[in-house]
């Protein structure tokens, strides 16, 4: 039997909340579907370059986070068109905007 899985507007206010409490800048960009929607994050480091992680579940059933624009940090532009491209594709999708300069991963949430 599958694991229960949380719902995706929880999932982004508990990332929204966590990037909060570490006294980094987070917002929804976007809003999807509450119940199941994709959710993607946004995460803006030095020099406005930035990674885009989406949620995927491996084989066990648990929830990873895939870095979806590469391992290498992209332009902010280049980001914003990856994520433009998913929402023409998905209408239910989540985004989530995480500014940390320092360094962030939401697997560290």
């Amino acid at each position: 039997m599958a694991a229960p899985r949380l719902k995706a507007e929880l999932l982004v206010k508990a990332l929204v909340r966590h990037a909060q409490a570490g006294g980094r800048a987070a917002y929804v960009t976007r809003k999807g579907d509450a119940q199941s929607g994709a959710v993607l994050v946004k995460h803006v480091g030095p020099g406005f370059l930035c990674t885009v992680f989406q949620t995927v579940f491996g084989e066990d059933g648990e929830r990873r986070w895939m870095p979806m624009t590469g391992d290498a940090a992209v332009p902010e532009a280049e980001a914003d068109a990856y994520l433009a491209r998913q929402a023409r594709y998905d209408e239910d999708i989540w985004v989530v905007e995480v500014e940390a300069p320092e360094g962030w991963a939401p697997e560290d949430a």
